[in-house]
């Protein structure tokens, strides 16, 4: 038997999608060790069975694409978060089960190469890593002539970027906030990339002046208010401006109450809803936010920190 317990992830901002140096995607991204999903795994006799909570037939179709012929396997998910809210519950519960696969049948294979297998990180390669070691994660996109089109992950058929910087986070609290909505996939999700795209070569170079000049500095030395600050001035410029955009009144008042109650940053992550802030104070924001949203589409508001380390595997074989 084999368990796994994952990580969530807050993906910043994705970097490039101009793409005339002849990359595109790139991200920023960050392992929160809350929420997490756990699963147990054992082999049985021939098939797929997976049982207990979450998308339970992405993950057996997930499964079914790595397990080697006639042999079995029960996944059972004992905890789990929801899916299209911007935290990686897709990345991590394939991930979650392609290695569980490897490790059971002794398939040899890394993450990364798990990952391409089953069909992740085309477009960012935050999940993976976040997956693999945790910690604040800049991925480097893709050769466009590789990957042929602006698209998302779930509509991408190209191995996971490189990661070019990885860094353990500072113990800061983190306010993570989840509306009571679900953030833009499948069809919509490649819709967006289609109207929006390409993005103009400006507003790439305003995001990786921010990233390369403030949010990663800010990373290594531990100033909060600085990437706080870079959080801020990410929401405004690029494809994170399109995608808050596209969000309801609810999702930007959130990050307008977590500034407005001290926080040194607020954003959202992915295509929303999920919002989150780094303050030094973090109880008021917890409360502020929670009200709001008890008072409106409600949702769920908690402090966590990021996680510097990967997936947890225990196996007993």
């Amino acid at each position: 038997m084999i368990q796994i317990t994952t990580p969530s992830r807050l993906h910043i901002t994705l970097i490039d999608l101009n793409g005339s140096l002849g990359r595109v995607d790139g991200g920023v991204g960050l392992t929160l060790d809350e929420p997490s999903m756990k699963l147990t795994a054992e082999e049985t006799n021939e098939g797929v069975f997976v049982t207990g909570r979450g998308d339970l037939e992405r993950i057996k179709t997930t499964t079914e694409i790595l397990i080697p012929e006639g042999r079995g396997i029960h996944i059972t998910i004992e905890d789990a978060y929801p899916d299209h809210v911007g935290l990686g519950s897709g990345t991590q519960s394939a991930l979650a089960a392609g290695w569980a696969v490897n490790v059971l049948f002794d398939l040899g294979l890394s993450v990364r190469e798990v990952a391409a297998k089953v069909g992740r990180g085309g477009t960012s390669g935050i999940g993976v890593e976040s997956f693999e070691h945790g910690g604040f994660i800049v991925d480097g996109g893709h050769r466009f002539a590789d990957k042929g089109a602006f698209s998302p992950s779930a509509a991408s058929r190209v191995p996971p970027g490189p990661v070019l910087f990885r860094h353990d986070f500072p113990d800061w609290p983190i306010v993570v906030a989840i509306p009571d909505l679900k953030g833009a996939s499948s069809q919509r999700e490649v819709d967006i990339f289609k109207q929006y795209c390409p993005l103009p070569l400006e507003e790439v170079q305003a995001v990786s002046h921010i990233i390369l000049m403030e949010m990663l500095p800010s990373v290594v030395e531990g100033d909060m208010h600085a990437f706080g600050d870079a959080v801020n001035r990410i929401q405004d410029v690029g494809f994170k401006q399109r995608e808050v955009g596209l969000q309801s009144e609810e999702v930007r008042r959130c990050m307008e109450i977590m500034r407005e109650q001290g926080a040194c940053g607020a954003g959202m992550s992915s295509f929303g809803p999920t919002v989150y802030a780094v303050a030094k104070e973090p109880g008021g924001v917890e409360t502020a936010v929670a009200e709001y949203l008890d008072s409106t589409i409600g949702g769920r508001v908690f402090i966590t920190r990021a996680r510097n380390t990967g997936a947890k595997t225990v196996c007993d074989k």
